[in-house]
């Protein structure tokens, strides 16, 4: 949709291209990651709003609500977890159905509890949802299965276009997101075959679910499956038995 502007900010965090994309909607600023000369650039702004209080999408929120005078929204049933990650109280919140100029806001939790969309017609504006290409995060405060289910409700919608956190625009998104969906779904029957081997811990999960060198990565790696190990167990496919040295995995 025209009137999308994307403005890609360099951020001092590790995430995909080191960029987090704030966007400037009509008069609605989203996801201002940091400051950047395009962003000081823009006038206009009267509200200011975040998919998500990640440090790499609202590291200068604060900031540009000042800069503009602009009102400060919140997801409602978050507010206090947005105020403690922005140093900013919102001036209003709104909820799953309420709109904040041209945009229209959907729940999508699973990356983050608290994790928004806001659609514009037929666009979408979907945070750390989905990108154009490679996996999101679902860390320790994740939740896999909200996930998938915010998946299937984009999906559901039938957009015309995906601007994701990160990266670029995602023209296909049914496409994008029953990959994205199939991805989680080869993933959990990796992990279940690697319990099912005999893996018992994470780390030992990590290794035979992963045939490559995962570096600095690991973590991450460890994180995913985590949320597929929460997930099967929830879904009683998997058994987790907690121990002095760490919980341990049995088919």
């Amino acid at each position: 949709m025209s009137g999308i502007e994307r403005v890609p900010v360099p951020v001092d965090r590790r995430v995909p291209s080191g960029r987090t994309n704030a966007y400037v909607v009509d008069t609605v600023l989203v996801d201002p990651a940091a400051r950047c000369a395009r962003l000081d650039g823009v006038g206009g702004i009267e509200h200011v709003v975040a998919t998500h209080t990640h440090p790499d999408h609202v590291g200068a929120l604060a900031r540009y609500a000042e800069r503009n005078g602009a009102t400060v929204w919140a997801y409602a049933p978050y507010a206090d977890r947005f105020a403690d990650a922005t140093g900013v109280a919102p001036d209003r919140t709104y909820r799953e159905g309420d709109s904040v100029g041209p945009l229209d806001v959907v729940a999508t939790p699973g990356h983050a509890p608290d994790h928004v969309a806001f659609v514009c017609g037929d666009a979408a504006l979907v945070g750390d949802c989905c990108r154009a290409r490679g996996s999101t995060a679902i860390a320790d405060e994740g939740d896999l299965r909200a996930y998938l289910t915010s998946l299937r409700r984009l999906y559901a919608r039938d957009p015309g276009t995906l601007y994701p956190g990160h990266g670029d625009p995602i023209d296909r998104p049914r496409e994008r997101l029953a990959a994205v969906v199939a991805h989680r779904r080869e993933r959990d029957r990796d992990v279940r075959a690697a319990v099912a081997g005999g893996a018992r811990t994470v780390p030992e999960i990590v290794e035979a679910v992963y045939d490559r060198d995962l570096g600095a990565f690991r973590s991450l790696a460890a994180a995913t499956v985590r949320a597929h190990l929460d997930k099967l167990v929830v879904e009683g496919r998997v058994t987790r038995e907690e121990t002095p040295d760490g919980p341990r995995y049995r088919a």
